[in-house]
C-alpha cells in the first residue's frame, strides 16, 4: 500500500488487491475446502473494510460536494447492499456446499463490475469535481474510518443463530 491519502488512489489500490484475491479464487477451483475458505474469508474482510469506507466517507461527502453524482451514489450503495446480501450468505456456508464457489465467483462478477464502473466513469467525475486537498481530506477521512471498519460476519455466530433455527446437526 502506498502512502497516499488521496481517496481516489486509496481505493484504486483496494480494487488492486480485491483483484488478486479474486484471481487466486478463481485459479483455485481444486483447491482444498481449507485453501477456498482462506480465500474466501480474505475476500469478505477486504469488501467489507472497502465497502466500509465507501459507504460512511466516501459517498456521503462526495453526494454532498458534488450533487450531480447522486444517482451514481444510489446506484454504488445497492451494489454495495448485493455484495454485503452474498457476503452474508457465503459467511453461513462451508465450502463443501454445492453453491459454495458458484456464490463467491457470482459475488466476485458483481464487485468487478462495481469496480471497472467506479473507475472507468466514476472517479474521474470526482477528481475532475474535487481538488486535490479535497482528495486528500476524503482519503485521511477514509484511512481513520478503516481502522473502525467491522469485520466480515462471524460464521461461528451466524451459524449459531441458523442452527437454533433449524436445529442442524453439522
Amino acid at each position: 500500500m502506498s502512502t497516499s491519502t488521496d481517496a481516489i488512489v486509496m481505493l484504486r489500490e483496494d480494487h488492486q488487491e480485491l483483484r488478486r484475491v479474486f484471481r487466486e479464487f478463481e485459479r483455485a477451483k481444486d483447491a482444498t475446502a481449507a485453501q477456498q475458505r482462506r480465500l474466501v474469508d480474505k475476500m469478505m474482510k477486504l469488501l467489507t473494510e472497502h465497502t466500509h469506507i465507501e459507504n460512511e466517507v466516501m459517498y456521503p461527502r462526495v453526494r454532498e460536494m458534488v450533487p450531480k453524482l447522486e444517482d451514481d451514489i444510489l446506484e454504488s450503495y445497492e451494489e454495495h447492499h448485493v455484495a454485503d446480501l452474498l457476503i452474508s450468505e457465503l459467511a453461513l456456508m462451508r465450502p463443501s456446499d454445492e453453491r459454495y464457489r458458484a456464490k463467491a465467483l457470482v459475488l466476485i462478477e458483481n464487485v468487478r463490475h462495481h469496480m471497472e464502473e467506479e473507475e472507468d466513469d466514476w472517479f474521474p467525475k470526482v477528481r475532475d469535481a474535487l481538488g486535490r486537498n479535497q482528495l486528500q481530506e476524503l482519503g485521511a477521512a477514509m484511512k481513520a474510518a478503516r481502522k473502525n471498519a467491522p469485520g466480515p460476519p462471524e460464521r461461528s455466530a451466524l451459524q449459531k443463530a441458523v442452527d437454533a433455527v433449524f436445529k442442524s446437526d453439522d
